[in-house]
């Protein structure tokens, strides 16, 4: 059965291009289109679907708006965002409120069906060095939010779950927490699935703006 995708550019052009991309790709089916967000969410009500690539600036209602409101309804959609910038500020807000990767316009075909397949997978589309650049401008950018908030949010986690999420927020690898830590990578990614599940996270920027705003980077 082939995943249901609507796309959401204010860009026609954008639109017909990633229609034209993904339109012969096997399991992808392009069922709705979108050249706004708060279009995008009265399509969804009407007939949902399992992915959303999502334009992050957008008249009437913005990506952000249209992805919080997208995961905070029922029958949440997968949603990539897109945008041509490499991790702005629009970016981290995205991932904040449950976005589950991104990719710039630009990327090339094979890479955007890659990241579609594996976010329908389970798998965030978000690369090691771009995950670790988002999370430095969390990091610098201030409080993100209540810090009280955050650190009753974190106490659910066990101390060695504390430390994995300490490292993640600064941007490491599995590969990294596993040598810092003196674990296996597979008992890291165990870690973080559990984080993710307690945190009710669902990429590492947000994990790391609950570090962050807990004080404990």
């Amino acid at each position: 059965m082939s995943a249901r995708i609507m796309i959401v550019d204010d860009d026609p052009l954008v639109r017909s291009g990633l229609k034209l991309l993904l339109g012969g790709t096997p399991g992808l089916q392009i069922v709705a289109e979108a050249a706004d967000g708060r279009a995008a969410l009265e399509t969804h009500t009407a007939e949902p679907v399992e992915m959303v690539l999502m334009d992050l600036r957008m008249p009437v209602m913005d990506g952000i708006a249209a992805t919080a409101a997208l995961k905070s309804g029922e029958n949440p959609p997968a949603v990539i965002v897109l945008t041509t910038f490499d991790a702005d500020d629009y970016v981290v807000r995205a991932l904040a409120v449950g976005a589950d990767g991104f990719l710039l316009k630009d990327t090339p075909p094979g890479e955007i069906v890659d990241a579609i397949t594996g976010v329908l997978d389970g798998r965030p589309a978000l690369s090691p060095s771009i995950t670790a650049a988002l999370i430095r401008q969390v990091v610098d950018g201030g409080d993100t939010g209540g810090t009280a908030a955050a650190q009753d949010a974190l106490s659910a986690l066990t101390d060695r779950e504390r430390d994995v999420a300490i490292a993640l927020s600064r941007g490491a690898s599995n590969a990294e927490i596993a040598a810092d830590l003196h674990l296996s990578v597979a008992t890291v990614k165990a870690h973080i699935s559990h984080i993710f599940t307690k945190l009710d996270a669902t990429n590492r920027v947000q994990v790391a703006i609950l570090v962050h705003d807990a004080g404990l980077v």
